[in-house]
């Protein structure tokens, strides 16, 4: 009555079920963990270009460059079901033209078993910071914050925007193209 394909698809479907438990069970036991840690970013150099614009056009756009130092301990976020952060520097700022604008201007992943420990200097933007306008020229609130995503081995993935950025203000004037 029995046969052995239906004994193995019993087994097989029990065994499923115990295996979405003890999944389930990993995604509770750190659903509602606080992933915040503190973050230091301090910037030393904001320089400021004026540049044709990507798009083709006769527009000038500003372009951003910044040398900035990140400092933070992520070994509290890291517990058994966190496989790696993603972590990523973005600026926020407001113009005339646009309510919020969002840039992201550097990026790593941190594997769980690597150095947690940030202490990072003298680091350059990996992306553009380009503004399409002059936005950026004499804007006294940009505001760099270090956020990352945390990428589970069961479960959501959260979002999380790390306290403590710096709000800083760009130079009111370009620099000038360098004569060779």
């Amino acid at each position: 009555m029995n046969t052995v394909l239906s004994r193995a698809n019993s087994l097989f479907a029990f065994s499923l079920s115990v295996m979405a438990a003890l999944t389930f069970g990993c995604f509770i036991t750190t659903a509602f963990k606080d992933r915040t840690v503190h973050v230091d970013v301090s910037v030393s150099q904001v320089m400021l270009k004026n540049v044709d614009d990507f798009a083709g056009s006769r527009e000038r756009s500003d372009l951003g460059f910044i040398t900035f130092d990140l400092a933070a301990d992520l070994q509290p976020i890291f517990d058994w079901n966190v496989k790696q952060l993603f972590l990523y520097l973005s600026a926020e700022y407001t113009t005339k033209n646009n309510a919020l604008n969002q840039v992201v201007l550097w990026d790593k992943i941190v594997l769980r078993g690597e150095n947690n420990k940030l202490n990072l200097r003298g680091l350059n933007s990996k992306y553009y910071f380009f503004d399409d306008g002059n936005g950026l020229r004499a804007n006294k609130n940009i505001t760099l914050t270090l956020s990352w995503n945390v990428i589970p081995n069961a479960g959501i993935l959260p979002l999380v925007v790390g306290s403590g950025g710096i709000s800083l203000p760009f130079p009111d004037k370009y620099e000038s193209p360098k004569s060779y």
